[in-house]
Protein backbone atom coordinates (compact mmCIF):
# COMPACT_ATOMS: atom_id res chain seq x y z
CA UNK A 1 0.00 0.00 0.00
CA UNK A 2 2.41 2.82 1.04
CA UNK A 3 4.81 1.76 -2.66
CA UNK A 4 1.28 2.02 -4.52
CA UNK A 5 -0.96 4.34 -2.96
CA UNK A 6 1.61 6.83 -1.85
CA UNK A 7 2.82 9.14 -4.11
CA UNK A 8 5.16 11.72 -1.92
CA UNK A 9 8.56 12.44 -3.05
CA UNK A 10 9.93 12.43 0.54
CA UNK A 11 9.72 8.83 0.56
CA UNK A 12 12.96 7.78 -1.56
CA UNK A 13 14.33 5.40 0.30
CA UNK A 14 12.09 1.91 -0.16
CA UNK A 15 10.43 1.97 3.39
CA UNK A 16 9.74 -1.07 4.45
CA UNK A 17 7.03 -2.36 7.62
CA UNK A 18 9.40 -4.64 10.14
CA UNK A 19 6.74 -5.40 12.59
CA UNK A 20 3.29 -3.68 14.15
CA UNK A 21 2.38 -2.94 17.79
CA UNK A 22 -1.78 -3.04 17.98
CA UNK A 23 -3.21 -1.72 21.68
CA UNK A 24 -5.01 -4.86 22.96
CA UNK A 25 -8.09 -2.66 22.62
CA UNK A 26 -7.15 -1.93 18.85
CA UNK A 27 -7.54 1.97 18.50
CA UNK A 28 -4.20 2.27 18.54
CA UNK A 29 -1.23 0.75 15.59
CA UNK A 30 2.62 1.74 15.82
CA UNK A 31 4.44 0.66 12.87
CA UNK A 32 7.85 0.49 13.03
CA UNK A 33 9.41 1.15 9.44
CA UNK A 34 13.13 0.87 8.09
CA UNK A 35 13.98 3.36 5.19
CA UNK A 36 17.05 2.96 3.47
CA UNK A 37 19.07 5.77 3.16
CA UNK A 38 20.61 8.72 4.91
CA UNK A 39 19.10 10.30 8.48
CA UNK A 40 17.88 13.29 6.63
CA UNK A 41 16.51 10.83 3.82
CA UNK A 42 14.98 8.17 6.92
CA UNK A 43 13.52 11.65 8.82
CA UNK A 44 11.62 12.79 5.52
CA UNK A 45 10.25 9.47 4.70
CA UNK A 46 8.74 9.54 8.48
CA UNK A 47 7.37 12.68 8.33
CA UNK A 48 5.61 11.31 4.97
CA UNK A 49 4.52 8.37 6.65
CA UNK A 50 3.35 10.54 9.85
CA UNK A 51 1.48 12.78 7.10
CA UNK A 52 -0.44 10.55 5.21
CA UNK A 53 -1.55 8.03 8.14
CA UNK A 54 -4.90 9.21 8.11
CA UNK A 55 -5.57 8.56 4.40
CA UNK A 56 -3.85 5.07 4.77
CA UNK A 57 -6.32 4.69 7.39
CA UNK A 58 -9.17 4.90 5.11
CA UNK A 59 -7.84 2.88 2.69
CA UNK A 60 -7.01 -0.14 5.37
CA UNK A 61 -10.78 0.47 6.58
CA UNK A 62 -12.08 -0.05 2.83
CA UNK A 63 -9.29 -2.75 1.80
CA UNK A 64 -10.02 -4.94 4.99
CA UNK A 65 -13.70 -4.47 5.47
CA UNK A 66 -13.69 -3.47 9.06
CA UNK A 67 -15.71 -1.02 10.90
CA UNK A 68 -13.04 -0.04 12.83
CA UNK A 69 -9.15 0.12 11.77
CA UNK A 70 -6.37 1.44 14.39
CA UNK A 71 -4.83 4.92 14.35
CA UNK A 72 -1.58 4.60 12.84
CA UNK A 73 1.44 5.79 14.36
CA UNK A 74 4.74 5.86 12.20
CA UNK A 75 8.40 4.98 14.31
CA UNK A 76 11.56 4.33 12.87
CA UNK A 77 12.62 0.90 13.66
CA UNK A 78 15.65 1.79 15.92
CA UNK A 79 15.85 -2.73 16.88
CA UNK A 80 16.60 -2.83 13.41
CA UNK A 81 19.49 -0.45 13.52
CA UNK A 82 20.77 -1.82 16.74
CA UNK A 83 20.93 -5.75 15.35
CA UNK A 84 22.78 -4.15 12.50
CA UNK A 85 25.12 -2.85 14.45
CA UNK A 86 25.74 -6.11 16.20
CA UNK A 87 26.05 -8.17 13.19
CA UNK A 88 28.73 -5.86 12.03
CA UNK A 89 31.39 -5.84 15.19
CA UNK A 90 30.27 -9.75 15.55
CA UNK A 91 31.75 -9.82 11.25
CA UNK A 92 34.30 -7.69 12.56
CA UNK A 93 35.18 -9.98 15.22
CA UNK A 94 35.33 -12.59 13.14
CA UNK A 95 37.56 -11.04 10.59
CA UNK A 96 39.87 -10.18 13.41
CA UNK A 97 40.40 -13.64 14.64
CA UNK A 98 41.02 -15.04 11.73
CA UNK A 99 43.98 -12.39 11.26
CA UNK A 100 44.82 -13.29 14.68
CA UNK A 101 45.10 -17.19 13.26
CA UNK A 102 47.08 -16.59 10.49
CA UNK A 103 49.66 -14.67 12.08
CA UNK A 104 49.84 -16.97 15.02
CA UNK A 105 50.10 -20.37 12.06
CA UNK A 106 52.92 -18.00 10.16
CA UNK A 107 54.86 -17.12 13.51
CA UNK A 108 54.74 -20.60 14.71
CA UNK A 109 56.84 -21.62 12.09
CA UNK A 110 54.35 -24.63 11.60
CA UNK A 111 55.69 -26.59 7.84
CA UNK A 112 53.76 -28.55 5.64
CA UNK A 113 56.51 -30.86 5.25
CA UNK A 114 56.71 -32.44 8.87
CA UNK A 115 52.97 -32.37 10.28
CA UNK A 116 54.27 -34.64 12.93
CA UNK A 117 56.99 -32.78 14.65
CA UNK A 118 54.79 -30.36 15.03
CA UNK A 119 52.12 -32.21 16.50
CA UNK A 120 54.62 -32.88 19.36
CA UNK A 121 55.01 -36.46 17.62
CA UNK A 122 58.81 -37.83 16.08
CA UNK A 123 59.34 -37.22 12.41
CA UNK A 124 59.49 -40.62 10.72
CA UNK A 125 59.67 -42.44 14.39
CA UNK A 126 57.28 -44.79 16.31
CA UNK A 127 54.94 -42.68 18.43
CA UNK A 128 54.42 -44.71 21.51
CA UNK A 129 50.79 -45.19 22.20
CA UNK A 130 49.45 -43.25 25.31
CA UNK A 131 45.87 -42.14 26.08
CA UNK A 132 45.40 -38.66 26.45
CA UNK A 133 45.49 -38.46 30.17
CA UNK A 134 49.49 -39.49 29.95
CA UNK A 135 48.25 -43.81 30.72
CA UNK A 136 49.60 -46.46 28.65
CA UNK A 137 47.64 -48.69 26.42
CA UNK A 138 50.18 -50.73 25.23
Amino acid sequence: MILRELNDPRLVGLPSITHVKVSPDLSQADVYVTVMGTPGQQSAALNALKHSAGMMRSLLTKALSLRSVPMLKFHIDEQQKREIAVLDLLRKVAQENEELDRQRGSAGGVSDAEPETAAGGAAGGDVESATDDGTDRS
